[in-house]
């Protein structure tokens, strides 16, 4: 089984939704972890915008990245620059994948606009996992 964890400033979106999309499209042989520089909780809307999408990520936590949990994975993946860049260094034999997605986390608008951008936000999530996961496969 491989393990993959997957990376962002506040574990609390991005990170998420992809560990949400892995753990369903990976079932049986992905194991699916996810971690922040600086926690902040599962926020919410994430949370309903992957409840529309038949997922339901309302038990997952916010963590802070475990070094030594880290050096477990098979994948690590990153979904912003900021983990990108201050994440810890990725040890030998671990393959480490880049895949940048924009934060709605700071949207400003009405309800409507947030929400279209933590949707926006799911949906290239959705694909990108997809595809990492038919490369796993």
């Amino acid at each position: 089984m491989k393990k993959i964890m997957f990376l962002c400033t506040g574990n609390s979106c991005r990170s998420q939704i992809a560990e949400g999309f892995a753990c369903e499209y990976g079932k049986g042989f992905i194991e699916t972890y996810s971690a922040g520089l600086t926690p902040a909780g599962v926020n919410p809307r994430a949370v309903s915008v992957m409840k529309e999408a038949g997922i339901d990520i309302s038990n997952q936590k916010s963590e802070a990245i475990d070094e030594d949990l880290l050096k477990q994975m098979d994948i690590i993946v990153t979904l912003c620059g900021h983990a990108e860049a201050l994440c810890p260094s990725t040890p030998p034999g671990i393959k480490r994948i880049h895949m940048p997605v924009d934060d709605p986390v700071g949207t400003i608008g009405s309800e409507d606009e947030i929400m279209t951008a933590f949707r926006r936000a799911r949906d290239e999530i959705k694909e990108k996992i997809s595809v990492l996961i038919k490369a796993i496969h």
